[in-house]
């Protein structure tokens, strides 16, 4: 099944054809406007172009029993209400072509052939039905008509005559043959011819590509053949399974060059085999004399004809002579005056006429020997096993002594070397099998020689027809581009199917079409007519789930021994337009749901970018969390910020850090060592405790500064230096219970009741308490 590529919906823009660029089948332009401006300052604008377009394409010899459609034109100005009409004129508008003028779709009436047209040109204008007001200018467009194989190769003549030199040397020219094909020679192989020769072989080979007939075999001799029969052959397809062809004829002539020596032959047909002559005395016109044969014995064999200058009688062969048959013949020959007398006519002896009795002896010539038939047409079955009998060959010496012959072939006939032939008997048998297919005849050439005398030879032609035996299966006719659409319906056509078989029935052939198995989704119908359809078996397909359909096909033939073969046929799923057009069966458009190539790689692109952004912002963080040494190296001099997220284990643990600047400086050990460097000093700095004084905490964070500014066993470089200072304390200083005495009896409390209403409860609680105690 061909199927056109271009019968999809063709959504084009109909504009003026200003600058319009050469678009490809199918394909559409998008031209968008740009600003110029000229050399007077003045900006141009210019507006945004819509779809560029000008051809559409069609298949012809078009076997549908609906119209077919060709393309839609659509313009940016139909906004779908209706009130655009599309208008077509040109070339077979009305009668080919039909448009319809509300949806711009085009349909074609008849089949097209493109022998006869290739290309129609038509124009477009798009209206206002209301106000008749023209919306789109008229524009120019192509129709193509796509070539099918629909022409056989065809010769300039049936019948070619050309000579070649006897002797010649393989290779030399004979003359070139040309066929024509009328199928697109720019489109596929429709139109690629390829010669070959079907009968000529292996005196003369053909030229595939320019079909130049040239010489095969060495030392092609005039005198043992002079004329040769060629049927050359052109296909078209390249020389494909089925393709057509056309063949033609070529007598071909071995012309005469000087390559044989003069030498003794019989008497042929017609030739002089003596003289005689008759005396008269009387000269002139009464000297003339007529010579003719009286018997019926030399009238048979031989004629006698009057030679007047000389005035004798020349002997003539009239049939070939044998002398095996009769060695001598023996006749009367009677001379008369052609003018006569009358004055002597009456006379007892007319002096006008004579006779004499002639003998001719026939001489024993060596002969070639002689076959029995001429040529021999011999048949035989192409399943004939090597070895196996063909036929026989008959030939005798013609001489009285009658030799012995001897039989063999020419091996130049028989290049594959095929047959055989008994030496003795004549008797051909076969060397290999014989495949029909391969070559239906075979044309050799056996040649009988004397034994006695090998320089006497004949050759005969032998012609052995190859008879057909059912020994190939039938196959598909050709390629089958199938699909099958999505919203198709249960039991609809979306193949016809055919096939093809290289033997031949005597009864023509007859395809059974079958499914090797049940199938749920296609059957088939066997038409009856070597072609069967391939029918859906249920409604709706989905490319989601499968778009490809392997339908094994079984073709069985019915010759003997029957013959069948399993083709499968490909079944893509396609989406399709409401007519069952199709539109697309790759994959890409159905992921694509609305978006464009483009725009999918866009998206994806972005997703990428994404990922590797948050692949390096986690990198980064990762490497920000690990921490660098207080000090990596002695040169490595640099600000460090020390943090000690450690609580400790109260004030009494000072191991980790010193905690001195975080009490009250009266009770602040200042003797404690910084435990965040090794002293290099056997006997570290003693620091100086802060003055016991009231001061502010201004001044308490300058003594420190200074202190640590000016203490030697400082690091060598900034740290971070805590002054919390807590003040000098209460009025009621420390209220701890650690320096108290072991004795409560030993405190007094009273003085609790002078610190004003905060503290009454509490020296209700101590003095009540001691109070009891007394008591």
């Amino acid at each position: 099944m061909i199927t056109n590529h271009f019968l999809g919906l063709l959504m084009l823009s109909i504009l003026q054809p200003i600058n319009a660029l050469p678009v490809a089948p199918g394909n559409t332009v998008n031209l968008l406007g740009t600003s110029q401006e000229k050399d007077d300052g003045r900006i141009l604008q210019r507006s945004k172009r819509g779809w560029m377009w000008n051809q559409f394409f069609l298949l012809e010899e078009y076997t549908g029993n609906d119209n077919q459609y060709v393309g839609k034109l659509h313009s940016n100005m139909d906004r779908g209400d209706g009130n655009v009409k599309y208008i077509l004129t040109g070339e077979g508008v009305g009668s080919l072509f039909l448009i319809d003028e509300n949806s711009g779709d085009i349909h074609a009436t008849k089949r097209l052939d493109r022998e006869e047209r290739a290309i129609y040109t038509l124009h477009a204008t798009v209206v206002d039905k209301r106000t008749n007001e023209t919306l789109e200018a008229d524009t120019e467009f192509n129709i193509k008509i796509h070539d099918i194989n629909d022409n056989e190769p065809k010769f300039s003549k049936d019948l070619y005559f050309a000579s070649v030199p006897e002797m010649s040397d393989v290779g030399t020219s004979v003359i070139q043959v040309t066929a024509t094909d009328a199928d697109d020679q720019t489109y596929g192989n429709s139109a690629k011819l390829v010669y070959s020769i079907l009968q000529g072989q292996p005196y003369f080979s053909v030229d595939s590509d320019n079909g130049t007939i040239r010489t095969a075999l060495p030392n092609m001799d005039r005198e043992t053949k002079e004329n040769y029969q060629v049927v050359i052959q052109a296909k078209d397809m390249a020389g494909q399974m089925g393709g057509l062809s056309g063949t033609t004829t070529v007598s071909i002539t071995l012309s005469d060059e000087n390559d044989s020596p003069p030498e003794q032959s019989s008497a042929e047909v017609g030739a002089a085999i003596g003289r005689i002559k008759a005396n008269d005395a009387d000269v002139g016109r009464n000297a003339e004399m007529q010579y003719s044969i009286v018997d019926r014995d030399g009238q048979d064999m031989f004629t006698i004809i009057s030679d007047q200058n000389t005035q004798e009688g020349v002997i003539r062969v009239k049939k070939q002579l044998d002398y095996e048959k009769q060695r001598t013949y023996s006749f009367k020959v009677e001379v008369t005056n052609t003018y006569l007398d009358p004055r002597f006519m009456y006379s007892p002896n007319p002096p006008f006429k004579d006779d004499a009795m002639v003998r001719v002896t026939i001489e024993d010539v060596d002969e070639p020997p002689v076959f029995s038939r001429n040529p021999y047409i011999i048949e035989v079955h192409e399943d004939t096993a090597a070895g196996s009998f063909v036929g026989v060959v008959s030939a005798r010496d013609p001489d009285a002594d009658n030799n012995s012959v001897k039989y063999s072939i020419d091996r130049h006939t028989d290049l594959e070397r095929l047959f055989n032939i008994d030496s003795v008997n004549g008797t051909i048998t076969t060397l290999k099998g014989l495949d029909r297919e391969m070559s239906k005849w075979h044309n050799i050439s056996v040649v009988a020689t004397e034994i006695s005398n090998p320089r006497q030879t004949t050759r005969v032609p032998v012609f052995i027809k190859v008879l057909d035996v059912n020994d190939n299966a039938p196959e598909f006719a050709m390629y089958y581009e199938t699909f099958v659409c999505e919203n198709v319906q249960s039991g609809q056509l979306i193949q016809t199917i055919s096939a093809v078989d290289t033997d031949e029935p005597l009864v023509g052939h007859k395809f059974v079409f079958s499914i090797s198995s049940s199938n749920p989704n296609f059957t088939i119908v066997d038409n009856e007519d070597n072609t069967a359809r391939i029918l859906t078996r249920r409604a709706g397909f989905s490319r989601r789930e499968m778009n490809t359909y392997l339908l094994p096909v079984v073709i069985s033939d019915n010759d003997y021994p029957i013959q069948s073969s399993t083709s499968t046929l490909t079944v893509n799923v396609c989406a399709c337009d409401s007519r069952g057009n199709m539109q697309s069966c790759n994959t890409e458009a159905l992921l694509s749901a609305g978006l464009s190539t483009g725009a999918l790689v866009a998206i994806l692109l972005c997703v990428i970018i994404l990922l590797m952004i948050v692949v390096l912002f986690a990198a980064l963080r990762r490497q920000q969390r690990k921490k660098e040494p207080l000090i990596i190296s002695k040169e490595d001099v640099r600000d460090n910020v020390v943090s000690y997220n450690d609580e400790g284990g109260g004030e009494e643990d000072t191991q980790a850090f010193d905690i001195g600047t975080l009490r009250n400086p009266e009770v602040m050990d200042a003797n404690k060592l910084r435990r965040d460097i090794i002293p290099e000093m056997l006997f570290p700095f003693q620091r100086t405790s802060p003055i016991k004084d009231n001061a502010d905490v201004r001044e308490f964070i300058h003594g420190r500064l200074h202190e640590n500014d000016s203490d030697p066993t400082a690091p060598p470089y900034d740290s971070l230096a805590t002054y919390a200072y807590e003040g000098s304390g209460s009025l009621a200083e420390s209220l701890s219970s650690l320096e108290s005495g072991c004795v409560e009896g030993d405190q007094e409390y009273d003085y609790l009741s002078n610190w004003g209403p905060p503290f009454k409860k509490l020296a209700d609680m101590y003095i009540g308490k001691d109070t009891a105690r007394e008591t």
